[in-house]
């Protein structure tokens, strides 16, 4: 990763001295790394005052899988406040009761467990063990078709597997790279760049790159003049 020193305290990285950015190794075992465990994005998918595991996983199943859930149902109130009279309940036991609710139920059967594997970050993206009722964090999953996974490191593994994963980068860099919405007419030109990119380099960053650049939408497309 990238880090200066006032970064690297925020992630708990020792050894990183100075303003300037630089490479920074990250060990096997390490918590960071990776877009997922960037604190901007888990700052923004959180709220002020605790994390949202369905704000994250609804982020990633519209950014990252392109699959995003309908717009929630009218009359469905928030997670309630943390009582300081009642029993502290972990962020898993709060959200189960929109799961209660049959017009919930499917949206939160795929949002749930891609946040909750997010839950050992907190709401700036540092690491811990607890959570807010001071209970171990229960960072396990399985998706809706029964794989299951454990925390962000076995998030972002079926997130690489996933063909959703490499679709979606394409239409997000080929519109930025356009300076349009995609069209349906479109579609053709993205499965030929990731079916190009899966049999020539592995779906190198790179060469989606170069097969935006090679594709007819972009070498077509208008420009001001």
């Amino acid at each position: 990763t990238f880090l200066n020193e006032r970064l690297a305290r925020h992630y708990g990285i020792p050894d990183v001295k100075g303003s300037r950015f630089r490479r920074v190794s990250l060990p096997p075992d390490s918590h960071r790394g990776g877009l997922l465990r960037q604190g901007s994005v888990l700052t923004v998918t959180s709220y002020p005052d605790r994390t949202s595991p369905v704000v994250r996983g609804k982020w990633i199943l519209g950014n990252l899988l392109g699959t995003p859930p309908r717009p929630r149902p009218s009359g469905v109130p928030e997670l309630d406040p943390p009582s300081f009279a009642a029993v502290p309940r972990s962020m898993r036991e709060r959200i189960a009761q929109h799961r209660a609710n049959p017009a919930c139920a499917s949206c939160h059967a795929m949002m749930d467990p891609l946040g909750l594997a997010l839950e050992n970050f907190d709401g700036v993206g540092q690491w811990r063990t607890l959570d807010e009722s001071g209970a171990p964090i229960d960072a396990a999953g399985t998706l809706p078709d029964g794989t299951p996974f454990e925390g962000p490191a076995g998030l972002t593994q079926v997130l690489l597997e996933s063909d959703l994963f490499v679709s979606t980068l394409t239409e997000k860099m080929l519109t930025y790279a356009l300076g349009r919405g995609l069209e349906y007419y479109d579609a053709s030109a993205v499965r030929a760049i990731v079916r190009d990119a899966a049999r020539q380099d592995d779906y190198r960053f790179s060469a989606l790159i170069l097969g935006i650049v090679r594709s007819a939408p972009f070498q077509m497309r208008m420009t001001g003049g």
